[in-house]
Parts: C-alpha cells; structure tokens; sequence
C-alpha cells in the first residue's frame, strides 16, 4: 500500500491503525489530519479521528502490496478497515459499500487489439496501457468517478493501468407506491386511486476497447406495487366507507401495474319523485293570429280558432305528486331524495275540481295558464260585438273573450281578460289583454297591450329583485351594528328599528325608497290585473317601514320575513308562463305595441312604432323609424330608409338580429352595445363577439 486512510478513537489511535496495517514506521510516512475527533454532546455528534497515511518516495519505490493474508493478521477486524475507509472520504458524497465498484486493470483481453485502450464489462474499467499514449474516459450524468481516491471534478480525465479506480452511481432506487381513497358524486362513489412504485437498477454500460471510452448508466425498471389487501380495508374502515364495497376492484387495484382509478364501492342514489302535475284532456290552445300563405297572401279564414268544451265536460285530471325513495352514500349516511311538491289550482269562472277532476261548469272556451306550479283554470265567455266600438256603443271592458267586427273608432277603449279580435282596423285607441289581440286591418296611433298582468308581473319582479338585495344588505348592517354600544344604550325593543332605518336609508340606500314608491304605484294602476295579494301585501309592508312614520314596532325578524317574501316574489315572477301572450297584426303607424310574448306583423310592416316583444319580433315589412325590441331575437324584411330616418333595432346581449335588407343610417343595438350602419347592406345577421362588439 502506497497511501492508506486510518481511523480511530483519537489520532494517535487512527496513526498507530494505520502504520500497523502498512507495515512500516511514523518515519517511513507522511501524515494528513482529515478530522480530528469530537465527543459531542452526551453523545450526540461524536466522531472519530481519520489520518491519512503517505509512503515517502523512497519507501514507496521499494514497498510492496499487502496481501489479503497480512492485513487480516495486522488487523483482524476488516469491517472496521472498511468503514475507515469509506468514512474517511468527504461527507458530501455519502459513499456506501454497495455503491463503490472496484475498478480492475486486469481482464479478459490480453491480446494485443487492447493495447493502449480501456474498456468497460461487467460494471468494471479495464485498462491496457500502451507505451506511447493513455487512454481517456468522459463522466457521464449522476457518475463520480475517483482516481487514486481522489475525484474527478473534470468531465474527462486519463487513465492507466496503474491507477486505483472507483466509481459511484446509484445502483438501485425505489419509488414507493402512491394511494388514496376519495369519496366523489355526493358520497356515491369511493374511489381508489393507486399509482404504482418503480424500482430502477442501474449499469454501467459496457463499451468495446477504445482508446476514449464513455462512462454512461443504464437503468432497467419494474414495476413495484406494494399495496396490501389489509392496508385498503383499514382505509376504508377509518373512512367508515361500509357500504357495497366492490372487492373485485381493490384486488384489480393492488396487482395493477398501471397508474388508474378504480370505483372500489358505490352507493345507492336517490330515487327522484315527481312533482304534482296537471294532465289536460281537451284542446285549450287557440291557433296563432294571421297565416301567411305561399304566394304571401293572408288567409284571413285561418286566423283563429277557438277550442270549445261543453257544460259538465272533464277538462283536465290533477295527479298528485310521487315522493321519490331515499339513497345511501359509501359511507351509509341516507341520501334524502328531493322533496315533491302538489300544483297549486285555482279554478276560476266556469270550472270546478271535484275530487281529482278539474270539470267545466259553463259551456265555453276552456284556458289554463301555468306559471311554475301555480295553474288557473276558467272557462272564457265570449263577447261577440258585431259593429264598430264608437262613441255610442261606449267603451267595452269584458271578462272574457272580445270580437269585434267592426273597427275600434278614435279614442275608444278595449279591454278584457281573454283574446281581443278585432276584423277590421283600430284608430287612436287602446286595446288591453291579460292573453293576446289580433288586428286584421291597419294600426294608426294605436297603443295595444297583451299579457298585461305577465308584464305587470315582469315589472315588479324586476323592482322586487333590486329591494331585496339592498334589504339582506341593510339587515346585515344592522346585525352589525348592534355589536356597538351606541345600539346597546338604545332601547329599541320600545322604539322599534325605524330610527336606525330612516340614517341608513339617507346614508347608504338612498335609491330604495324611490324604487318603493315606483313599486307601489305600478302595484295600484295594475290592481285589476294581480290576483295574487302578496304583491300588495308587499307595497303595505314598504310603506309602513320605509315611506311612513308609524307606531308599529319593526324588528330585524320582521325585516327578515319581509326579504324572505320578496326573493319568492322576484323567484316567482321570472317563472315562464304558459301558454304565453301575443299580438299579430297586419301594420301600423305612430302605436306603440307591447307584448309579453311574440310580436307578429306579418302586412306591410311598421312605421314610427315602439316595439316591445317579450318573445320573438317579426316583421314581414318594412321597419320604418321607431324603435323595435325582441326579447328572442328580431327578423326583420327591411329597416330603415333611404332618407335616413332614425331606426332602431334592438335584443339583448344573447340574441340576434337579422335583416334581409338594412338602408344606411339603421342603428343596432345588441344588449349594451350600439352600431350604426354606414352604408345599405343586404342579409345581415347581426350578434356580439366575445369581446362585446357586434358583429354581422
């Protein structure tokens, strides 16, 4: 041995090891301290003293090898030479035993094709040096290679055959298994997700001699899946997942050899019922207005047909509702099914419900409104006027059907509950429906309403939602402050909460009794059209809190109850109702038209009209100044004029306007965004982009 590295208790332990184990003397050699020793603390961080022992030239000249039979003599336990060894070496490294491969300048090639080259086989250089050059070796990734104990901190380094050479590598790593349960879909479904472990071996790769050889790893992998069958029950034990449990998947999961999921129980859902619902037996739904036929002519026989029942006929059955059946989660907790609900019938004029029979008292039309699960059944009496409604036949107001043969003269009112007919035209009057109204004949400074109490309803929903916000915003307030001492000094189980409600109010909701009071005049002016009192119920309640001085005592209950009621009434009024109002006529000049539902002009078209459809807009003719709306969309023939009077056409951000041909100057205007066309176009169908500009 020409160096040796030595350890022991102290250094002069670790020096008398060494020189033993060399055979020579203290002055044969030359001494580096690479640690000196520690006791640490109780224990704790004690190490040893490690030297390292050199031959002089001289010595080392005329010394030889050691063979395996003295060392075991100078000192019998090896296992300490070994760790020694390996101690010795720097920390950062953290050799182990089974990471350093003994490098051999010996090996199966003795001829002379390996002279002057170096090889790798069987996790082993071998080296043949040659008299006129050495040979070369590169370090590959995640490889140290030591020479002569000393690492090689260059990517390439010269060897021979002389030299003592190492190298480290991780021969062998483990990924550990990965696993877990997830309970998914309400606690329906555990899931057992498992990703098997990797153990990869590693290799050196074995190169052909050459005189510059490369250190590279090969690496094998298998597929390691160490998940127990016991591991996965107590799992899901802990889970307290009981309930049908697949035992055919957890043994597909822990011999799988691929990361997967699979569904290790499953729980039992929810049987849904069903609402009550109301079945109809006879026909209620009168055709739709005018018809267009094929050759563009109106068909003026076709434009209504009105469905009849007679006196004692059955006109619809109520089925009451079916409760559904309970589930169980994974984990055995019930799964509730949702709850099922009853309609809510109100039979009007001419119906009775007998046991579960809605039956028709009175010959006549049969109409059946649905707004959720609210029905209104009646049977419609009809009021045939058969002459012009003028000065002397007064105004005609009819809680029912209305045909009128003639014309509505100026100035003259029609209102009724159901459908307004009229064959001819209508002048500077108003006609008003809770259904529809068609016109046969032109439309002159005329205002027609249809589905006022939907558009009453619409109406205050809409004002209801904006005073309910404000409202849970207020009641948070005021829960807020009654934590200071200001509300806790006020006594105002006496004086009630109007006090504190009057300074919010004026500080932080000043809007809200200007809505109150938009709310509670459309309420009175549409008395006649609401047959629901909870809306005046309503106006009452934000009169004698918001808008009035009062003796009542308001409390944060009440206010409460109030916002609880309001979010029904906002609920309520965006249910769809069917069937849906309508107005189809043939033109119209300087009227104003208002539906609920579609909007049809199906003549020559409309000119200086406001438009308002709450459900589709079409126009056969021409649009001609005015502003026209659909709800669900616009179609139009043509828009606009060649004079460039204004025209406006309008839907919401959702919807689409088509036009087959559009004259310059004609505004669009598609939710909040506006375009005016520069130029006449032809087909247009106009919508918004994502980014909110319109597009056609």
């Amino acid at each position: 041995m020409q160096n040796l590295i030595s350890k022991g208790k102290n250094l002069e332990e670790a020096i008398r090891i060494g020189l033993q184990l060399m055979h020579v003397s203290e002055a044969e050699v030359d001494i580096e301290i690479i640690q000196h020793e520690t006791n640490g603390f109780i224990g704790i961080g004690k190490k040893p003293a490690i030297v390292k022992l050199t031959l002089t030239n001289h010595y080392a000249t005329n010394s030889t090898s050691l063979n395996e039979h003295k060392l075991v003599e100078a000192y019998p336990n090896q296992t300490n030479v070994w760790e020694g060894l390996i101690e010795g070496l720097p920390e950062s490294l953290s050799l182990r035993e089974d990471n350093l491969l003994p490098i051999s300048d010996e090996g199966n090639r003795n001829n002379e094709n390996v002279i002057g080259k170096a090889w790798i086989k069987d996790n082993q250089i071998y080296v043949k040096d040659a008299p006129d050059h050495f040979s070369t070796v590169s370090i590959g990734p995640n490889i140290q290679l030591y020479k002569n104990q000393q690492l090689v901190k260059d990517k390439s380094a010269i060897i021979s055959e002389k030299d003592s050479l190492h190298v480290k590598f991780e021969r062998e790593s483990i990924s550990e298994t990965k696993w877990n349960i997830s309970i998914i879909e309400n606690g329906l479904k555990a899931i057992l997700h498992v990703e098997p472990g990797l153990q990869t071996i590693r290799n050196l790769r074995e190169v052909e001699p050459n005189e510059h050889i490369e250190l590279l790893v090969e690496e094998k992998q298998n597929v390691i899946n160490t998940l127990e069958y016991q591991l996965v029950l107590k799992e899901l034990e802990n889970r307290r997942i009981i309930f049908n449990l697949n035992h055919t998947e957890i043994m597909k999961a822990i011999n799988a050899s691929t990361a997967g999921d699979f569904v290790i129980a499953e729980g039992r859902n929810a049987h849904q019922g069903e609402d009550g619902w109301l079945e109809v037996l006879v026909d209620v739904q009168p055709k739709n207005g005018l018809v267009e036929n094929e050759d563009g002519t109106i068909d003026f026989r076709e434009s209504k047909l009105i469905p009849t029942v007679e006196k004692g006929m059955v006109i619809a059955i109520v089925h009451p509702p079916i409760p559904g059946i309970p589930g169980v989660t994974v984990t055995n907790d019930p799964l509730p099914a949702k709850q099922t609900h009853p309609i809510k019938l109100k039979t009007g004029v001419g119906t009775e419900l007998i046991e579960d029979k809605l039956v028709a008292t009175e010959s006549g039309r049969p109409f059946i409104e649905k707004r959720g699960m609210l029905i209104k059944a009646s049977i419609i009496p009809k009021l045939l006027h058969q002459d012009n409604v003028s000065l002397s036949s007064g105004n005609i107001r009819f809680n029912g059907d209305v045909e009128i043969t003639g014309e509505v003269e100026d100035y003259m009112t029609v209102e009724a509950d159901g459908d307004i007919y009229v064959h001819k035209s209508a002048s500077y009057s108003n006609l008003t429906t809770m259904k529809s109204i068609i016109v046969k004949g032109n439309v002159t400074n005329c205002s027609l309403d249809a589905g006022k109490n939907n558009m009453l309803i619409m109406e205050l929903g809409h004002l209801i939602g904006i005073m309910h916000q404000q409202l849970e915003k207020m009641i948070i307030l005021i829960k807020q402050l009654s934590n200071s001492a200001a509300f806790k000094t006020t006594d105002f189980s006496v004086t009630g909460l109007q006090p504190l409600i009057r300074i919010l109010l004026e500080k932080k909701f000043q809007d809200f009794p200007n809505h109150a009071k938009k709310y509670m005049e459309v309420v009175e002016n549409g008395q006649d059209y609401l047959e629901d009192e909870d809306w005046t119920h309503i106006a009452v309640s934000l009169r004698t809190v918001f808008l009035t001085l009062t003796n009542q005592v308001t409390t944060v209950h009440k206010l409460t109850s109030l916002a609880e009621k309001m979010e029904k009434l906002s609920t309520f009024s965006k249910l769809p109702v069917e069937p849906n109002s309508y107005i189809t006529i043939s033109d119209s000049v300087n009227s104003r038209l208002y539906s609920s539902g579609d909007i049809n002009i199906i003549g020559k078209g409309c000119i200086n009209t406001k438009v308002h459809a709450g459900g589709k807009l079409f126009v056969g003719g021409i649009v001609r100044g005015g502003e026209v709306y659909g709800r669900l969309g616009v179609s139009i023939e043509e828009a606009g004029s060649a004079n460039g009077t204004k025209t406006v056409i309008a839907t919401p951000h959702d919807q689409q306007i088509q036009i087959r041909k559009a004259h310059e100057g004609t505004v669009l205007k598609i939710g909040n965004a506006r375009h005016v066309l520069k130029e006449d176009r032809d087909w247009i169908t106009a919508k918004l982009n994502n980014e909110g500009y319109i597009i056609y």
